[in-house]
């Protein structure tokens, strides 16, 4: 099988820190070719995920690009899917699996080319307008089953089924790096709950670590001194509001810190030493691959009971999960009744890169037929 898979422009694969799309592909990627599929990866030069072959327009991500106005932005990700699209057109391909959010999904809709299955990686709410007109050629598929919960009917048409998220620490065992704090690894915004984990933290007295960019700033040093000049966008960005307003009051650089966005094996080594990982979501999110990352080494997750938490987490087995700030509090104070190894053996049977490249085999196998059955119908239509 020859597949065209579509990382988008923003970040490298695998990405420096933060990018959920981008960890995806480069857990799946490899997978997939140790399996005999052939991929042609689309992404920007600075990816070092091994592929048959990459294709691409731009030299490094360009998700800093973001923050510029959008008469400036707005063709970044259109001139990268036009060379996906001729990639698609003028390749010998037997699917195009694509990640690029909307854009991804309305060019590659226009093309008389292969199937095309596209995996949603973020909250349905952002393009209602989009997902309610879904391109009835696209398959596409959630990365968990709480994702398509409230998902319009021109999207569950189009719907193959679930794959959730895989991590490759499953590979590697991680051991001795015992330590005593509690770590929340994600980007810094509201969504995530920083300011839930620190109010907790503060008041039981456990050492919280907040491992993440805010507005995709890694350290903390630029992003101060940025801020130093009043006239700075930055002032405006809601996550930096969310940072200095709601999250920093709790720093004190020691008992609770901000270690800025860390990635590779600093944050492999961060996540580890951890007795308990945080999930004080304020959203239902659909995909979580940082709970996936934290069973993997054996750190137990708890977390609020929404979005796709309750499909990751075995409740009382693999980590904890509460209904309110208050239960949340009182499961932190348990976390040593969970067994580490508990959590490494779900990983290994659940979230391991192989298991997520043979559920995409099975999707991959379901978009060729459904195009296939959607081309005689055209066919037998034309015919009467």
């Amino acid at each position: 099988m020859r597949i065209l898979m579509n990382a988008g422009p923003w970040l490298r694969v695998p990405p420096p820190g933060h990018g959920g799309a981008e960890h995806v592909v480069a857990t799946l990627v490899p997978a997939l070719r140790e399996r005999g599929v052939h991929v042609t990866l689309a992404t920007v030069g600075a990816s070092t995920t091994r592929a048959d072959r990459v294709i691409g327009v731009y030299a490094d991500g360009q998700y800093t690009a973001l923050r510029k106005p959008y008469n400036q932005a707005m063709g970044i990700a259109h001139a990268h899917q036009t060379r996906v699209a001729a990639e698609a057109r003028d390749g010998d391909y037997d699917l195009v699996h694509d990640h690029l959010e909307v854009v991804g999904p309305a060019v590659l809709a226009t093309l008389d080319g292969p199937p095309v299955l596209h995996t949603l990686h973020w909250d349905l709410r952002r393009h209602p307008a989009f997902y309610a007109r879904w391109p009835e050629d696209v398959a596409v598929n959630s990365v968990s089953y709480a994702q398509f919960e409230q998902a319009p009917a021109a999207l569950r048409s189009a719907s193959l089924g679930t794959a959730h998220l895989a991590t490759p620490l499953t590979g590697r065992e991680v051991r001795g790096l015992g330590g005593d704090h509690v770590v929340v690894m994600g980007r810094i915004g509201a969504a995530r709950g920083q300011h839930v984990a620190a109010r907790l933290c503060q008041k039981l007295g456990l050492p919280l670590v907040l491992a993440g960019p805010v507005s995709g700033h890694d350290d903390p040093d630029e992003l101060a001194r940025l801020l130093a000049n009043p006239d700075h966008t930055l002032h405006r960005h809601p996550d930096v509001r969310y940072y200095f307003d709601e999250v920093a009051p709790y720093l004190d650089g020691d008992r609770i810190r901000w270690a800025g966005g860390v990635g590779g094996h600093e944050r492999e080594r961060l996540f580890a030493a951890a007795r308990a990982a945080l999930f004080p979501t304020t959203w239902p999110e659909p995909g979580a691959t940082a709970v996936v990352e934290a069973l993997a080494l054996g750190v137990p997750p708890v977390g609020l009971r929404r979005g796709c938490l309750p499909e990751l987490i075995d409740h009382g087995r693999t980590g904890f999960l509460a209904d309110s700030e208050e239960e949340l509090a009182d499961w932190l104070l348990r976390i040593d009744d969970l067994d580490p190894e508990e959590c490494r053996r779900e990983a290994r049977t659940r979230f391991s890169p192989g298991a997520m490249a043979e559920r995409y085999l099975r999707l991959y196998e379901a978009t060729r037929l459904r195009k296939a059955a959607r081309q005689h119908r055209h066919r037998a239509r034309g015919s009467t």
